[in-house]
């Protein structure tokens, strides 16, 4: 396993990488709506991270499609914009995408509600978004990469939720996925050491039912075996001598 440790200078590379995704992210929220098709979203992502002079990483990777992965409701993952799928009122969508900045990627994903949702795709949401912030709390240099994973299954389980095995978060830097691979579960052992300077993409993906999931035909839309809705939550996270910053999430540093 090579992890590498990013010096100072290409940690402002990263810090710039992920504070234009974040302006892209709250951008999409803003267009939301009913009535919109997931290409739509697609379209507008693009152009946003285009007119900041960067390079939408998702597009052409391993020859997926899109510039913005928009999974909806059962769709775990990695759903391909369509202009035939267009959301509706009460659905819930997940938006994940990056971004690369004078050659360093960011990548953040976010699940919102379409117009006026349930209460329990609320709550999903909320859980999942609250799993990563467990999570983050074993993120600092000396601490283990697999306490992470166990905290965030524990949480996610506590509140009646499982977490699928099939995928798993990554290192990132002037690749897209690097080592290590981030287990959104309990691993034997505790995994590697963090280390300042590391940087990493923490991704929890949470089905409302069972963590099995299957691949359609399409060969990239990841959804859910039971049909059960499914919620995504991720940010680009720099590890520190004393904790962690997000990237992806300035204001909340």
């Amino acid at each position: 396993m090579s992890v590498t440790i990013k010096s100072e200078a290409e940690i402002e590379l990263m810090r710039e990488s992920g504070r234009l995704l974040s302006i892209m992210h709250e951008e999409l929220h803003k267009a939301l709506k009913p009535g919109m098709s997931t290409l739509d979203i697609d379209r507008l992502g693009e152009k946003i991270i285009r007119d900041f002079g960067c390079i939408p990483n998702f597009k052409n990777y391993n020859g997926y499609p899109a510039s913005i992965c928009v999974s909806v409701n059962d769709e775990v993952v990695h759903g391909i914009p369509s202009k035939h799928r267009i959301l509706q009122e009460g659905d819930i969508v997940s938006l994940d995408a990056g971004l690369i900045y004078k050659g360093y990627h960011s990548d953040a994903a976010r699940t919102w509600g379409i117009g006026e949702i349930s209460k329990e795709a609320k709550r999903l949401i909320d859980v999942t978004r609250e799993s990563f912030f467990e999570g983050m709390k074993f993120v600092k240099e000396g601490n283990h990469l697999h306490d992470i994973s166990a905290a965030i299954q524990n949480y996610v389980e506590s509140h009646g939720y499982s977490v699928v095995r099939d995928l798993v978060g990554h290192g990132i830097g002037t690749h897209l996925h690097e080592d290590p691979q981030i287990p959104n579960y309990k691993r034997r052992g505790r995994g590697l050491k963090l280390m300042a300077g590391m940087t990493l993409a923490i991704e929890p993906m949470v089905n409302e039912g069972g963590y099995e999931v299957e691949w359609l035909d399409d060969d990239w839309t990841v959804v859910t075996a039971d049909g059960s809705l499914s919620a995504h939550y991720e940010n680009t996270v720099l590890v520190t001598a004393d904790g962690f910053e997000l990237l992806t999430l300035p204001g909340y540093n």
